[in-house]
């Protein structure tokens, strides 16, 4: 074929004189758009509808045994991969815009683009969508721990495949930015990430060369726990320093109903629900603790529990410690006193606490507010 992109002009003018109202954007990406394409290479090209009626023009074909896709991505999720919440942000970022219904639906996407330019600057964020990027690489470690098989290549390498692609796209976030080109061709990029693992290629090495189950399970485990580790340090880089008042905010009148549940339920000898109670609102206070003092969140893959140092240092009590299925009256009077101390701490950092001791008393705080 002398000129795929033949092919993609061909489909525009279908679209022109039978979707004219339906189809926003028609763009293509990839190697086409990159100006590294091969012989062999497809195009890479989507469409943005505009109508429900605009996605019956989706297509697959082959045409002198070159591939094509013409699939849709709505707006929404258009949004979404400008926003790095979907990894495909190259696809919006690096595109040839090839049509556009009219000016609007131009000016909305270059927005997009927009989008993608200003992300950086929410470093946080980044951090956020690298850790939740991060969790799916668990679940494969799961499935090769839970194999009996330890001599399955193909079930080892299957999910070695998918905890890497999970990795590398949480280093890409860690890092603020999208891959550019497709697997195979982004290792330069990859290597060159200035926040990675400290054995970043020689784990990659083991993990697409190996031939014993073993090692690839090995080198997954080692570089998930490396980059957990990167990720945990540079997260602490963006601590904002301790502001109780805003942070913790209406936080004791929301977890007081929490200890009335956990004091009922001890009174009633109620072990199954005081043992859920116990245990989350002891850590819900430390997590709301660690952030008042930080500004983030804790790193919820970090398996030490550090975060919960906030709460010892405050000299609460450590419910969980107390839970006795023969016994929860010392869980009861510990639970009565973290109410209490709960509040002081609060409103001596500053917290300012809506209590009334009547409904006159909450009228005339309405009144005023």
């Amino acid at each position: 074929m002398q000129n795929v992109l033949d092919v993609a002009h061909t489909l525009v003018r279908y679209i022109q004189n039978n979707y004219p109202d339906d189809v926003a954007v028609i763009a293509y990406y990839g190697s086409r758009a990159q100006g590294t394409a091969t012989k062999r290479s497809d195009l890479d090209f989507f469409f943005i509808p505009a109508t429900s009626n605009g996605y019956q023009a989706s297509i697959q074909f082959v045409i002198d045994d070159i591939s094509f896709d013409f699939w849709p991505i709505s707006w929404e999720r258009a949004g979404r991969m400008a926003a790095f919440e979907e990894p495909s942000t190259s696809i919006i970022a690096e595109c040839k815009l090839l049509y556009t219904r009219s000016e609007d639906d131009r000016d909305r996407f270059l927005k997009l683009r927009e989008t993608i330019g200003e992300m950086p600057r929410h470093g946080l964020k980044f951090m956020e969508k690298a850790e939740s990027k991060l969790q799916e690489a668990y679940v494969h470690l799961y499935k090769m721990s839970r194999s009996g098989d330890t001599e399955n290549i193909t079930l080892y390498r299957n999910e070695a495949q998918g905890l890497l692609t999970s990795v590398l796209y949480s280093l890409a976030l860690l890092n603020k930015t999208y891959f550019t080109k497709g697997w195979g061709k982004n290792t330069e990029q990859i290597m060159n990430f200035p926040l990675q693992p400290t054995h970043l290629k020689q784990l990659m090495d083991t993990i697409m060369n190996a031939h014993v189950c073993l090692d690839i399970r090995a080198a997954c485990e080692q570089l998930v726990q490396d980059t957990l580790q990167v990720l945990i340090e540079h997260k602490d880089t963006y601590a904002e320093g301790p502001s109780y008042s805003d942070r913790m905010k209406g936080f004791y009148e929301e977890v007081k109903g929490i200890f009335d549940k956990l004091l009922t339920a001890c009174e009633m000898n109620d072990y199954n629900s005081a043992f859920i109670w116990a245990i989350g609102v002891q850590d819900e206070i430390a997590r709301f603790l660690y952030y008042a003092a930080k500004g983030h969140w804790p790193v919820a893959l970090d398996p030490s529990l550090d975060y919960q140092r906030y709460y010892v240092q405050a000299g609460f009590p450590n419910l969980v410690t107390l839970l006795d299925p023969d016994d929860l009256m010392p869980l009861r009077s510990a639970v009565a006193r973290l109410n209490e101390d709960l509040e002081s701490h609060l409103r001596a950092h500053g917290v300012d606490i809506c209590r009334f001791d009547s409904l006159a008393q909450f009228e005339a705080f309405l009144q005023n507010r």
